[in-house]
Order: C-alpha cells, then structure tokens, then sequence
C-alpha cells in the first residue's frame, strides 16, 4: 500500500484543486443539445491550460487492447462507467450523466528511470440535464450520500471491510443495487494502485488504512440488478437490465485526524 510523503501530498493538493475545477467547468457546460464529445473537448482543454495531461486518454486494460480515446468518461443514464464522448452522443433534458476525469500533474515535471513525476487524482460525479425525474433526484442523492458516509467515517486503522460495508449498507437501505465489479483504488503514482477498495463488505476485515495512504473512493448504485454488461465499442459498461445508475467519486488522503477530500474546491 502506497503512502505519499509531504511532498507527494502538496502535489496532489494542487492536482486535485485543479481537477476539481475543470471538473466544475464542465459540469457547468454540460447541458440539452451539447454533445459528450464538445464536453470531452472541453475537459481536456482545460486540464493541458492547468499544466496537467489527461490520464484517461490512451489508458489501456488486460481486457481490450483499443485505447480509451477520450479525457473525460461521459455515461448517460443506464452507462455506468468508461463511456466514451462522441459527436452523435446529444445530451438531453431529464438524463443524468456520469462525468469521470483524472488528471497528471504537473506534466511538466523532469521524468526520472523513465517515470512521470507529476502525480494523479481522479473524481467523477453524476448531474442531471435540466428538470430530471424523482427517481433520477433519489439514486443521485443516495448515492453522493454514501461517499460522504465512508470519507466521513475513515481514520487509520479503520478497515477497508467496515468502508464497504458503510457503503453498501446505505445504498441498499435506500433499495439499490451495489456493483461488485468494479472499485473504488489506490491513486498517485498512477492511476490504480493498491488498495482494491470495493464499496461492498463485512464489518472488521480486510486491510487497514493507514495515514499518509490516497485513495479513490467510488460508489456506483443500480436501480435494479448490479451486473453489468459491456458495450460493442469495448469500454462502456451499462446496467445489464437498462435501469438507471449513479457514480460519485473523490480522491482522499488519509490523515492522522480523519480524511483530506483532495479533489475539492
């Protein structure tokens, strides 16, 4: 498990600051009749201004060789994760989107053994388009609620199973679904590293948090069924039964006193 020195966490201070702001940007952007793709744009524009690089973009997976192609995942309504911004992809009043963004910075820093020094943060947050329906509100608001929830209860010590399991006794509570699939990550040095953070689990297992340790916490609810299933163009991954989902994220550094939200104006 990676812990950042002081120095490691001032960067990802700035890092996160300055994703958190392009992120606001583009959420104020994203509206009826923009593309996902102008959004893409948008985003990536404004992370290479900040003197980051977009650490999507040519992310690759053991799973499909194509590189991701955007700098900004955009899934709309049943689009859990990873969708990729396209000009055809028109936005429009009552969907809810899922905008997920991860930044590298500063880019500029002298690489040493051929390693990028800038460091990572990534956060994703779901908004709705115009006037959404009731439904939309409740799975966005239960789910935002339950990332405040698991930041608000980690401290050293506390195990990863007791962060799991405070989320996933929140959105189940509230009659969601909780995806087993996918993970909240250890961040900064690269975009996952160690700790697999899962947002379902047993009180009083798994490993220990310590201080000095980042990671990304991301709860993701289903309005029915949690399986998934993966899109033709290799990445997107959507509900397997075309209900709704929700996906909220922050970058946290673990603090002798608690949790810092790195990715925070």
């Amino acid at each position: 498990m990676t812990v950042a020195s002081e120095k490691e966490i001032e960067t990802l201070r700035g890092c996160g600051r300055r994703l958190a702001e392009v992120l606001a940007s583009v959420k104020q952007a994203a509206r009826s009749g923009v593309s996902t793709k102008e959004l893409d744009k948008l985003a990536e524009g404004l992370i290479l201004s900040s003197g980051g690089e977009p650490i999507f973009k040519g992310y690759k997976t053991k799973l499909d060789p194509r590189p991701y192609p955007g700098s900004l995942c955009v899934s709309v309504n049943d689009e859990v994760v990873h969708g990729i911004p396209t000009e055809k992809r028109i936005l429009k009043e009552g969907d809810i989107v899922g905008l997920d963004i991860g930044m590298r910075w500063p880019a500029f820093a002298k690489a040493s053994a051929g390693k990028p020094q800038g460091l990572v943060t990534d956060m994703a947050e779901t908004i709705g388009i115009g006037k959404v329906s009731p439904k939309a509100e409740k799975i966005m608001r239960a789910t935002k609620e339950s990332l405040e929830l698991g930041i608000r209860m980690l401290a050293p010590g506390v195990r990863l199973g007791d962060l799991g399991y405070t989320i996933q006794e929140h959105l189940e509570r509230n009659g969601y679904g909780v995806i087993r699939d996918l993970s909240g990550h250890g961040v900064g040095r690269e975009l996952h590293e160690d700790p697999f953070v899962p947002n379902f689990g047993k009180p009083g297992t798994g490993p220990k948090i310590r201080e000095g340790m980042v990671i990304a916490i991301e709860p993701m609810a289903t309005e029915g069924d949690w399986h998934l299933i993966l899109d033709k163009d290799g990445w997107t991954l959507k509900t397997s039964d075309g209900k709704l989902a929700a996906h909220f994220e922050h970058t946290v550094l673990i603090t002798k006193d608690g949790a810092e939200v790195l990715t925070q104006l």
